[in-house]
């Protein structure tokens, strides 16, 4: 049985430009994306079958998440807003534009009644999805600098910032735990036990990190992040990292010992987007040359 993807088995065609962000729903059963030519694409990486486009946003689309049942879709970009979307119909059920710059990333809590974006503004703001009231519930304010990513686990937000510090956000508790890496945060992950951290910065490194003491666990490096926004994730068995490159490369790493175990060249131009398959050994890519590519 092979430890991560190797072969490209599927490409998706579809966006008109760029994609920014790519992502599984809870079974990986379907992925969705968002490109700069302002939709939203629903699809089986399976098959290779465009399911559905929603369009909505008046500009470039920045970041997407599914629900964890799967009747739902968040969107957010320059535009400013964040557009909650039925699966099925493909009808805007809320738009929120409270933020006052560009929302670079949203994700949905565990059962999808609170979607969490982050934005330009520096602010994090949580939405209930259930209420009529287009006003966040909460704004986070922490951050200096703008925030270019945000995930939800449990009690649990984890959010890279341009400030170059990493917060996780307990709602729960009230709890902020905050570690400065230094350059630039454009991804922050959680590990799928929730332990770790892995970390994307604009110095060509990914740094794995202990989420409750801080300490950084171990770097990768021999991939090129300088300038754009890229996103780096863990298999589903944590046991290795794998990250987009500006060179238009996919890598992999051992999480334990460090060391480079694969190189994929997989898309003209940067890889933006990776994210990995909840229980397969699976993953999509997304970026630059439009393309959105499944790996098995």
């Amino acid at each position: 049985m092979p430890q991560f993807p190797t072969e490209c088995v599927q490409t998706l065609s579809g966006h008109k430009g760029p994609v920014n962000d790519v992502c599984y729903n809870k079974v990986g059963q379907y992925c969705i994306s968002a490109g700069r030519d302002r939709s939203v694409k629903l699809w089986n990486p399976s098959t290779g079958l465009h399911l559905h486009t929603y369009s909505g946003h008046g500009r470039e689309v920045l970041g997407v998440a599914v629900a964890s049942d799967n009747t739902k879709i968040a969107s957010c970009g320059v535009d400013r807003a964040v557009i909650l979307w039925d699966v099925g119909s493909g009808e805007i059920l809320r738009r929120y534009t409270a933020h006052w710059e560009r929302v670079n990333a949203v994700d949905f809590n565990e059962d999808g009644t609170v979607a969490v974006s982050g934005s330009f503004d520096a602010t994090i703001r949580l939405w209930d999805c259930r209420s009529s009231n287009f006003s966040p519930m909460q704004i986070i304010e922490a951050c200096k600098d703008s925030v270019m990513s945000v995930q939800v686990k449990g009690a649990e937000i984890v959010a890279g910032c341009a400030d170059g510090k990493l917060r996780i956000f307990d709602i729960r508790m009230g709890r902020t735990l905050q570690d400065y890496i230094g350059p630039a945060i454009t991804s922050a992950r959680f590990s799928k036990d929730s332990n770790c951290v892995v970390v994307s910065t604009l110095d060509n490194t990914c740094r794995l990190m202990d989420k409750s003491s801080g300490t950084l666990l171990n770097e990768f490096k021999g991939h090129r992040h300088t300038e754009y926004k890229l996103e780096s994730t863990l298999t589903n068995t944590d046991a290795h990292v794998v990250s987009g490159s500006e060179d238009g490369n996919i890598y992999i790493w051992d999480v334990l010992e460090g060391d480079l175990k694969c190189t994929l060249k997989s898309h003209d131009g940067i890889v933006t987007t990776v994210d990995y398959h909840p229980s397969d050994v699976a993953m999509i890519s997304a970026g630059g040359d439009g393309c959105i590519r499944v790996w098995s």
